[in-house]
């Protein structure tokens, strides 16, 4: 017999939940085993990802959190021939700054953007004139849409890495995608299938990070 009490139904004296909150459980479940489970994936195949693919991590990014509704986010995806563009604005901006290397001390940061089949390039608008929020604010939204697109890419599959550096702060980088001399860029994300199968690896605790005001 089938009994409910206050909307939850037992059969036998064993709870019945309903499918709703099984589906709450599974949902949570894989949400701590995306984000205990993701890694850094440096060395992914060539092949190329579908467009509605990178479209889903954009999705997944545009999801973060952020200050008055400013999304203040700017994505910028670079497939194909558009990752060789980036590669000679990387080669020219590094001979540009170290004039004495010869012409072929470019060919090392030329290459860096053919590491994977997409590179999306996470930039920050700055605050509005007039509003109340801060450029740390934006930032922050920007960098929780960045960790989006990891957490996306992990559940689907694929392999990413975040990378700064000296290019994400580079002008000439910087023009060539679009972005003002004073706007952050958080960083290159470097996305594709796994040339293999990621290691897992014991994660770090928290405790040492933590202070308890009670």
């Amino acid at each position: 017999m089938i009994a409910v009490l206050f909307g939850v139904k037992y059969l036998h004296g064993k709870t019945i939940l309903p499918a709703s909150v099984c589906d709450a459980r599974r949902n949570q479940m894989e949400l701590f085993e995306t984000i205990h489970g993701r890694v850094t994936v440096g060395k992914v195949k060539p092949d190329p990802l579908p467009r509605s693919v990178i479209e889903k991590l954009l999705s997944a990014g545009a999801q973060a959190p952020n200050h008055h509704k400013a999304r203040p986010w700017r994505f910028v995806v670079l497939t194909g021939d558009g990752r060789k563009k980036l590669g000679d604005v990387f080669a020219a901006s590094f001979l540009d700054r170290n004039p004495a290397a010869p012409p072929e001390a470019g060919d090392k940061p030329r290459s860096l953007p053919l590491r994977a089949p997409v590179v999306i390039a996470a930039g920050v608008d700055k605050p509005a004139p007039g509003t109340k929020i801060i450029e740390i604010e934006n930032v922050s939204a920007a960098s929780a849409a960045a960790q989006n697109i990891l957490l996306a890419a992990h559940a689907l599959g694929l392999g990413a890495i975040w990378r700064t550096g000296e290019w994400a702060r580079d002008p000439k980088v910087k023009e060539f995608l679009g972005f003002a001399p004073d706007q952050h860029i958080v960083g290159f994300i470097y996305v594709g299938y796994p040339e293999v199968a990621p290691e897992s690896y014991t994660r770090i605790g928290f405790e040492d990070r933590v202070t308890w005001i009670e």
